[in-house]
C-alpha cells in the first residue's frame, strides 16, 4: 500500500519524537535514581563452609530426644530443690547438674579432652522467689580457639536446666520442663557435640544455667563473672522454649522458623550514649540487633545446606515477649550482645503448670510441660542454626575496629574510616553495608579490599549518610562474615 509523502514524513517525525522521549525519560529516570542504589550490589547469602555443613549434619533428633528425656526424668529441676535433703535418689536439680556436667565430660573425652568443663557454684541470698540462701550451679564448657590472638574472642550458647510448675516456691512437686527449658539445654549440648569436632580460631562457650525461673539468678551471676574476668564475648545465644510445641489441633504453629528477639537501645547504655543513639536514629542498630541480623544471614546460608529443608530466623525487634523475660537480658545488662531464640507459637497450657490429665472424652486441655508436646526435629533445626552461627562467628576475622563516619563538613557523599580486627590475616576483605533507614536488614554492600600493608581504610562513597544506615563487617578468604559494626 502506498502512503502520501506527508503521512510518511509525519510517521518518521513521530518515531523520532518517541525515540527522543524514551532517551530523555531514561536519562531522567537514571538521574532520579536514589544515590544509594547506584552501583549497589544487593546482599546475597555467603557460600556454605563444607566443614560447618558436616558438623551440622551430625545434629540429629534422637540425640535431642535422649537429652530431654533424661532431664525430664529428674522429676523436678526446681532451683529450690538444691536445698532439699531427702529427695529420692536421682531426683532434683543437683542430680540434673551432675548429669549435664557428665555430658560435657563425655563430649570432651570424644574430642581428646578439647573442652574445659566448669561448675560455677554460688549461694544466692534470700529474695522474693528464694525463701532461704540457696545453692545455684551453672555448668559450662569452653572450646578454646586454635588461633593465639583470635582465641580471645568468645561466642556463647546457653539454655536453662531448672524448671518449675504452677507454684514457683514448690521445691519438690513434679516439674518436667520438657520445653521450658530442657529443649534449650539440648541445643547447648548438641552444639558442643557438633562443634567439638571443628578447629575454630575463636573460643566457643556452651552453657546450662540454673535459677532462671527464680529470677535469672544463674545467668546474672555468669554474666557478671564474664565481665569481671574480661571475657571478650561478641555474641550470646539464649535458647528458651525452642521445643516446637505440638498441640493436637493447633493449626497456627510454624515449624520452618524460630523467633529471635533482640534489644534496641542497649539497656546498658549510659545517658550520654542513649542521647546519641536517639539523635542519630540508631535505635535499631544495637550490637544485639546486629547479632540478630547475623543469625538471619547465617540461616540463609545454612538452612538447606544440612538437611535440604528451609529454616529461617524470624527477627523480632523487642527484647522479649510481653510479660516474660530470659537469660539473654542478664548479658545485655552487662553490656554484651545477646538474643533469645523461642519457638513460633507457645502453648501456655504447657508452661509453668501442674500436670493435669483430663478424663477420657473431656474437652479440657492437658496441662503440664510434657515431653509429648516437644518436636525433636524442630529442636534439631534450632540447634543447627545456633551451631552454624557460632561456627561462622568463631571462624570470622572478628569485628572491624574504630569505625567512624566523618561529619565535619556538609556534603552529600560519605567518608568512612576503620581499622582491621586485631590479628586479622592479610587476606581478609570488608563489606561496606548500607540500608534505607526504614529497612529491617542490610540491603546493599560494596566489597572493600584490605590494604596490603594492613593500614586503616578510608573510603568515600557518593551516598548521603543522611538517607541510609552504614555498617562494616570483616570477611575472611573462606567467606566467614563477622558481626557488622555501625559507625
Amino acid at each position: 500500500m502506498n502512503f502520501p509523502h506527508s503521512i510518511l514524513r509525519s510517521s518518521v517525525a513521530l518515531r523520532c519524537c518517541l525515540a527522543l522521549a524514551v532517551s530523555f525519560c531514561a536519562s531522567i529516570c537514571h538521574t532520579q535514581q536514589p544515590d544509594f542504589l547506584i552501583n549497589a550490589s544487593p546482599i546475597t547469602a555467603a557460600a556454605p563452609d563444607p566443614a560447618i555443613v558436616q558438623a551440622l549434619q551430625s545434629i540429629q533428633p534422637d540425640h535431642i530426644e535422649k537429652t530431654i528425656k533424661a532431664l525430664v526424668g529428674f522429676g523436678t529441676r526446681s532451683t529450690l530443690s538444691s536445698m532439699e535433703k531427702d529427695l529420692p535418689p536421682g531426683q532434683g536439680i543437683n542430680a540434673a547438674a551432675d548429669w549435664v556436667a557428665a555430658q560435657f565430660d563425655a563430649i570432651s573425652k570424644d574430642c581428646g579432652n578439647c573442652l574445659e568443663v566448669h561448675r560455677d557454684t554460688f549461694i544466692e541470698p534470700a529474695a522474693d522467689r528464694i525463701p532461704q540462701p540457696t545453692t545455684i550451679t551453672n555448668i559450662y564448657a569452653i572450646l578454646r580457639g586454635t588461633d593465639p590472638v583470635q582465641s580471645k574472642r568468645m561466642v556463647l550458647v546457653t539454655g536453662h536446666y531448672d524448671s518449675r510448675n504452677a507454684n514457683i516456691m514448690d521445691a519438690r512437686g513434679t516439674a518436667p520442663g520438657a520445653n521450658d527449658d530442657a529443649s534449650g539445654v539440648a541445643v547447648s549440648l548438641e552444639c558442643a557435640r557438633a562443634l567439638s569436632k571443628l578447629h575454630l580460631p575463636a573460643t566457643v562457650v556452651f552453657v546450662a544455667v540454673a535459677g532462671e525461673e527464680q529470677g535469672l539468678n544463674g545467668s546474672s551471676h555468669l554474666a557478671k563473672l564474664a565481665k569481671s574476668e574480661g571475657w571478650q564475648l561478641e555474641a550470646v545465644l539464649n535458647n528458651d522454649i525452642v521445643g516446637g510445641n505440638t498441640t493436637p489441633g493447633d493449626l497456627l504453629q510454624l515449624k520452618d522458623r524460630v523467633r529471635v528477639f533482640s534489644e534496641g537501645v542497649p539497656v546498658a547504655a549510659t545517658p550520654d550514649q542513649a542521647r546519641r543513639i536517639r539523635a542519630l536514629g540508631e535505635e535499631n542498630d544495637s550490637p544485639s540487633r546486629q547479632l540478630a541480623r547475623a543469625i538471619a544471614d547465617t540461616a540463609r546460608t545454612y538452612s538447606t545446606a544440612a538437611t535440604g529443608s528451609p529454616f529461617a530466623a524470624f527477627l523480632v525487634n523487642r527484647p522479649d515477649r510481653y510479660l516474660r523475660g530470659g537469660d539473654h537480658s542478664s548479658f545485655n545488662r552487662e553490656g554484651f550482645a545477646a538474643v533469645r531464640f523461642t519457638e513460633w507459637r507457645e502453648d501456655f497450657n504447657h508452661q509453668h503448670q501442674n500436670i493435669v490429665m483430663p478424663a477420657a472424652g473431656s474437652s479440657e486441655p492437658i496441662l503440664g510441660d510434657l515431653i509429648q508436646f516437644v518436636d525433636f526435629n524442630y529442636v534439631a533445626s534450632v540447634a543447627r542454626l545456633n551451631a552454624a552461627t557460632l561456627a561462622t562467628l568463631a571462624s570470622s576475622p572478628g569485628q572491624p575496629t574504630k569505625v567512624v563516619i566523618f561529619t565535619k563538613n556538609l556534603e552529600n557523599g560519605t567518608t568512612l574510616h576503620w581499622e582491621a580486627p586485631t590479628g586479622a590475616a592479610p587476606t581478609i576483605h570488608f563489606d561496606l553495608l548500607w540500608r534505607e533507614t526504614t529497612a529491617p536488614d542490610w540491603q546493599f554492600s560494596k566489597t572493600v579490599p584490605q590494604p596490603a600493608d594492613g593500614s586503616p581504610v578510608t573510603i568515600t562513597v557518593p551516598i548521603s549518610k543522611d538517607n541510609v544506615v552504614f555498617g562494616v563487617r570483616a570477611v575472611d578468604a573462606a567467606g566467614h562474615r563477622s558481626l557488622a559494626v555501625v559507625p
